[in-house]
């Protein structure tokens, strides 16, 4: 296959439609979102342009047609057209989202067949997962347009505000009013996140700095995309039930703890003393606040459930592994949330940021973190051209981020893919390992459209 080339055509700014919302007060960042950094995250929807269905709308008239709803879009979710400001509040609402058009030289299908990962951050408006500054644009698209019309959207959200709850609503509000279904939009709350979980000003610099140190280690990274099929995920859940026939695990704890597990085999390889290994997992807190947040509430509502494996101890099989990341999970079914919420759950961030910083005054653990993006609405995301063939996530992270897999769901829900960022040494202990290889199959070819 000839060599991929995406070429930037046109790059504008798509602002909120409606002239009031510059009079919009300034959106107020919650504790969560002054602690978690600047960062993108990155989806890839790629539609082709031979579906029946669809073949008289051009790739111009996709265009014109997410560029008005997104900006429609933007009256609802006006601080997606802002700017973060001392990372305590967005305000600039006329700022507006970046836009880029390009033209690829090849076809959809052509790409899809002989694609690396490597090459899906030249459908991406930014580089994912990089350290970014904090008056970067909140949200970015880019529109590809493959030879034979088919297209691709590129899709980064900056972390400093949008968790996966949070871009599910915005996603879903988008591609509602796309194919003109005004009424199944989602209204956000804006007002919740930094009530239930208020804002320090000034912001708690000392948090700041660890929680930095936790998302960016140098190293260089490398992305894999592995397929976990339905036969696959059935055994390893067996597996992880080993002599509790009662417990059910979950089929996305069970993938992130057999992932983890195998990681942690990487470190042994690696080295002779290995060293504590962590597991973090993003929960999201919006069910388990008291009361219950409204499911659309905006911004990061999230945190991040513990668990520590030493390499060298024989508890490191695969269902107590399970089980310890359950138990991590529950603790935010438990009280310990509502200690989290109001004046005084600044006082609970600090304990468990000083409970971090013993662990790495110790020994600098290993840490893999871990998060969910199933059931967002990502392979569902029809604008009016149809469902997605394909949803890719990124080719390379930046210089400084950390180890980190993403789980989403295959086209057809029964499937798990896990986009596994890890550094290059383990890396390629994990790519030959058997006993992950029996499971999981490395970056399968798509055979057709």
């Amino acid at each position: 296959m000839v060599k991929i080339e995406v070429h930037i055509i046109s790059t504008e700014l798509i602002k909120p439609s409606s002239p009031s919302i510059q009079h919009k007060k300034p959106y107020k960042l919650s504790l969560f979102d002054q602690l978690t950094p600047t960062t993108y995250s990155p989806a890839i929807f790629f539609y082709p342009m031979n579906d029946a269905s669809f073949n008289n709308i051009t790739a111009k008239t996709r265009i014109d047609r997410l560029k008005k709803s997104l900006s429609e879009t933007l009256n609802l979710y006006y601080p997606f057209s802002g700017r973060v400001k001392d990372n305590l509040f967005i305000d600039c609402f006329s700022e507006g989202v970046p836009f880029l058009e390009a033209q690829v030289n090849c076809r959809l299908s052509d790409y899809l067949k002989h694609h690396e990962v490597e090459s899906l951050n030249l459908f991406l408006p930014c580089q994912p997962f990089t350290k970014e500054n904090m008056s970067v644009p909140i949200t970015a698209v880019q529109v590809s347009i493959f030879a034979c019309g088919g297209i691709s959207l590129g899709w980064t959200v900056s972390h400093k505000l949008v968790d996966g709850g949070t871009a599910k609503a915005f996603l879903s509000t988008w591609v509602s009013k796309s194919r003109g279904e005004h009424t199944n939009a989602i209204q956000p709350d804006f007002s919740k996140a930094s009530l239930f979980f208020p804002p320090r000003n000034p912001p708690p610099q000392n948090h700041i700095s660890l929680m930095e140190t936790l998302w960016f280690t140098e190293a260089n990274y490398i992305t894999r995309r592995f397929v976990f099929n339905t036969k696959a995920i059935a055994m390893l859940r067996a597996k992880a039930k080993a002599g509790k026939p009662d417990t059910k695990p979950s089929r996305t704890g069970t993938l992130s703890c057999f992932i983890w597990k195998c990681c942690m085999a990487a470190s042994k390889a690696i080295s002779d003393s290995p060293k504590p290994s962590i597991l973090v997992e993003a929960v999201d807190l919006r069910s388990r606040t008291k009361p219950p947040m409204p499911e659309a509430s905006i911004g990061d509502i999230f945190w991040w459930a513990t668990a520590v494996a030493n390499p060298t101890d024989t508890n490191t099989e695969l269902h107590d592994l399970v089980n310890q990341l359950n138990e991590a999970i529950a603790l935010y079914d438990s009280d310990y949330t509502r200690t989290m919420q109001g004046e005084g759950g600044f006082e609970t961030m600090s304990d468990y940021c000083s409970q971090l910083e013993g662990l790495f005054s110790l020994e600098k653990p290993d840490i893999f973190a871990f998060t969910c993006w199933c059931y967002l609405g990502l392979t569902k995301a029809n604008f009016g051209w149809g469902e997605p063939f394909w949803v890719g996530l990124m080719g390379k992270v930046g210089p400084a981020f950390r180890n980190l897999t993403v789980l989403v769901e295959t086209k057809d829900g029964n499937g798990i893919e896990a986009w596994v960022t890890l550094d290059e040494e383990r890396m390629a202990i994990l790519e030959r390992d058997p006993e992950f290889l029996a499971f999981a199959s490395p970056n399968p070819k798509f055979s057709s459209l």
